[in-house]
């Protein structure tokens, strides 16, 4: 017993707060407002602390490789494993609608959003801002985090080229990366409060939307979705690592799969996903370049709700899905989703916008677009973040690396 309570008592404690918070959401929803704050407090303190996590664990990860033909292995099996895994994903949301189609009425409401028509800004200047930013303190703002971490990942490599002279300034990011370690152990102790408060807010304020008239296509996301996480995920961890992969990814992916339940961001749940691959076994220099860069470019359950939302407009629409060129196109459009939705909550919004966009959608779909987007953001920030550990786990395998197990102390 004490055992298990060494091993798995920072969970039990989670569990804890998280069903705390759930029956204070559903039978105590005044008292919501007022423990809120104590989630706003724990997410604030996690997204502060992302941004030198990040600095600091991709420029030592890259950094320390000192073998140029590594990196640049790395990368490209990342891309790969980021590309064909998210196809399989949309393949498989085309497939479960097509053999559960859910062509229920939808009521689209008076919820027209004016901000859709509101920007003229081109897509090349869209994706410079996506990549890169003007000045050097827009890099600290969680809203430019891919910027922020192809920043760090060129420091990385900078540091790399300038050989002995940047030994010194290696040594203080190395310092740095463990300094940060520690400061996220210090803001895990409240994570038992925080998500829990957090939870209290997110199951008062979407529990009682999951009825009516988007019933049936949510319940088939969240169903389907569910089991695509348990399935395709363990798929991936049994491929990466044989048959003790599935037991290693899943013992180590309770923190993440709460965390990205309760606050619905991905970037939140990048400590734990670090802490999580590294007792894993993953590889720092794979761990740290493809979680980071997970955490914004790879979605699984952006692509599952891509094409849920495409299918349901174009249900409203009378507009036939099941066309080859329509799947064609709404697949390509999901593997975009996955690259411009944001690390943030409900930044799926930005994928919506580019579907909108390419499709040409009338005003009368667009709501039901929106809001589909919105109650399926919790479990769709589940498979967008966690997934980020196991394409870690697949990157190890393709590239040759060793899973090393370590035991960290962040649970």
């Amino acid at each position: 017993m004490s055992k298990v309570l060494e091993n798995y008592g920072s969970i039990l404690l989670l569990l804890a707060g998280i069903i705390l918070g759930s029956i204070v959401g559903l039978f105590y929803p005044d008292a919501v407002d007022y423990i809120k704050p104590f989630g706003d407090i724990f997410l604030n303190l996690l997204f502060v602390s992302i941004i030198p996590l990040l600095f600091f664990a991709i420029a030592t990860s890259v950094a320390q490789i000192e073998d140029q033909k590594k990196l640049g292995k790395i990368i490209g099996i990342m891309a790969l494993v980021f590309l064909v895994t998210i196809i399989i994903a949309s393949l498989a949301m085309v497939a479960a609608l097509y053999a559960y189609p859910v062509n229920s009425a939808i009521d689209t409401g008076n919820h027209i959003e004016d901000t859709l028509s509101s920007s003229t800004t081109s897509w090349g200047d869209r994706i410079v801002s996506f990549l890169t930013v003007s000045e050097f303190n827009n890099l600290l703002s969680r809203q430019s985090i891919l910027a922020f971490v192809i920043f760090s990942f060129l420091v990385g490599i900078a540091a790399r080229n300038a050989g002995e002279q940047a030994k010194g300034f290696i040594n203080f990011i190395q310092s740095g990366n463990e300094v940060m370690k520690q400061l996220l152990l210090l803001i895990m102790k409240i994570a038992p409060i925080g998500l829990g408060a957090y939870f209290a807010f997110q199951v008062k304020t979407i529990g009682t939307q999951l009825f009516g008239f988007y019933a049936k296509p949510l319940a088939l996301y969240y169903i389907f979705g569910i089991i695509f996480f348990f399935v395709a995920f363990s798929v991936y961890a049994f491929v990466a690592q044989g048959r003790k992969g599935v037991p290693n990814y899943w013992k180590n992916n309770i923190l993440p799969s709460l965390t990205a339940l309760s606050t619905c961001s991905s970037l939140a749940t990048m400590p734990s996903n670090l802490a999580a691959a590294k007792r894993i076994g993953i590889p720092p220099t794979v761990a740290n370049v493809v979680v980071p860069l997970g955490n914004t470019l790879y979605k699984n359950g952006s692509a599952l709700s891509s094409i849920l939302k495409i299918y349901v407009a174009f249900s409203l629409l009378g507009w036939n899905f099941f066309e080859p060129q329509t799947i064609i196109t709404a697949v390509a459009i999901t593997v975009l989703v996955t690259v411009v939705a944001g690390g943030i909550p409900n930044g799926g919004y930005i994928g919506e916008m580019l579907m909108i966009s390419v499709y040409g959608l009338p005003p009368e779909a667009i709501p039901a677009v929106m809001i589909i987007g919105t109650l399926v953001d919790p479990l769709a920030t589940v498979l967008n973040a966690t997934g980020d550990t196991v394409a870690a786990m697949l990157v190890t395998r393709f590239a040759g690396e060793k899973f090393t197990p370590q035991q960290d102390p962040i649970v």
